[in-house]
Formats: structure tokens, C-alpha cells, sequence
């Protein structure tokens, strides 16, 4: 398999995807000053390398609030007994694995893991606690701040427009 290298195209393009992947191809393209055709192969080898994982619809929690409920939202950090590979590798691979849980960052220092968790109420707090940390007896310790607000949220990767080329990549 060649390796995957990136133009300035494939970076505006990239860029474009990850604020509105709504737009269709045509308006892609002609944002990028490609052709369609040019368009729809550099996103589907992009798609195909892993580069785009996924599309996903963001909603907004605070419009579906008054239908669903405001729920609870949690930044939990994890401290563990121990540390070694496996422990760590057990303990991300059970909580990834968990619904509620929309992020798991393994981290450096301070607690091990910390996670962003997203539940419907303190009771739905209260039992994903019991089955992700209490259970587990290499838990040492647990620290939840719960969100009162959400000033910002704006996932992506940022991208530099003006990085250099790192190889000619393929239409």
C-alpha cells in the first residue's frame, strides 16, 4: 500500500469537510477550484485511507432540551491502582466501550484517563459510576465536575491552509 501523502487541496478540502459536510459535491469542488469528478475521487481516497472516519449531524442539546431534557454532562478523571499496559489497555477498552461515554483521553500527568460523559440525569450518572468505577477494583480514584454551561464546542483537527506539501498526492 503507497502512503498517504497530502496536498494543499487535500487539506482544503479536509478543511471544508470538517465545518459543513452537508454541502454537496459541487459546491465542494468549486470551494476547493477543482472539478466534481477531481472532488468526488480525493474524497473518496480519503474516506478509503481513514483519513475522514466518519460524518456525523451535531445537534444542538440546548434545542432539544425542552423535548428531551437537559441531562447531565460530566468531565470524570480516573486515577488507577496500577498502571501497567494491560490495566490501562482493560480499563479504556471497558469504557470506550460505554455509551455514556462520548471521550476517553488517556492523560499526563495527574490522573490516568479523563472523560467526557453524557447522561440523562443524576440517577443515569449515578449507574454508570457504579458499573465503570465501583465495579472495577483497580478504580483508586474518581473526580466528576458536572457542566453548568457549555461555552464552546467546536470539534475538528485544526488544519494549516499554508503547511507545506508533504508529497504529491493522488487525484
Amino acid at each position: 500500500m503507497e502512503p498517504l501523502s497530502l496536498d494543499a487541496v487535500d487539506l482544503r478540502l479536509l478543511d471544508a469537510l470538517q465545518h459543513d459536510a452537508s454541502q454537496t459535491n459541487q459546491q465542494l469542488a468549486a470551494d476547493a477550484h477543482i472539478s466534481p469528478p477531481t472532488c468526488l475521487r480525493r474524497v473518496q481516497r480519503l474516506k478509503a485511507a481513514g483519513v475522514i472516519e466518519r460524518e456525523i449531524a451535531l445537534l444542538s442539546p440546548d434545542k432539544l432540551a425542552p423535548l428531551l431534557g437537559h441531562g447531565l454532562q460530566a468531565v470524570v478523571e480516573i486515577s488507577l491502582d496500577r498502571q501497567d499496559a494491560a490495566a490501562l489497555d482493560a480499563f479504556e477498552a471497558r469504557v470506550a466501550a460505554d455509551d455514556a461515554v462520548q471521550q476517553c483521553y488517556r492523560v499526563s500527568p495527574g490522573p490516568d484517563f479523563v472523560l467526557i460523559v453524557a447522561v440523562h440525569d443524576m440517577p443515569d450518572y449515578l449507574a454508570l459510576a457504579q458499573r465503570l468505577f465501583t465495579d472495577d477494583a483497580n478504580v483508586r480514584n474518581v473526580k466528576a465536575f458536572f457542566s453548568v454551561k457549555r461555552a464552546k464546542f467546536r470539534p475538528g483537527v485544526p488544519i494549516r491552509l499554508s503547511a507545506p506539501s508533504s508529497g504529491a498526492a493522488n487525484s
